[in-house]
């Protein structure tokens, strides 16, 4: 989900996510993008042949169909931070 917030504000390159994601490594975002475009929620779109390649990600349509529940569930989490003060975690007990 984390990507796709990311991707709200229109397409990125591959290194651009790299630079907003820096606590999550390059496999995992490789992989999670990947994903993500198996699932048809984003576009990788290659420009170029040759290396050094240009690879922009963006929304597809139904990635955006997504952009509510993702300001949804950002809604709620500043609404319980502004309750809480502070961020609370859920156990498994």
């Amino acid at each position: 989900m984390v990507i796709l917030h990311h991707l709200i504000e229109g397409p990125k390159r591959y290194n651009e996510l790299r630079k907003d994601l820096q606590v999550v490594t390059e496999r995992t975002l490789s992989i999670q993008l990947k994903q993500l475009e198996k699932d048809g929620m984003v576009n990788r779109k290659v420009y170029g042949k040759k290396p050094p390649i240009k690879v922009v990600y963006s929304l597809t349509e139904f990635g955006k169909t997504f952009i509510p529940i993702m300001k949804a569930i950002c809604n709620w989490g500043d609404q319980v931070v502004a309750d809480q003060g502070e961020i609370i975690t859920i156990s498994d007990e």
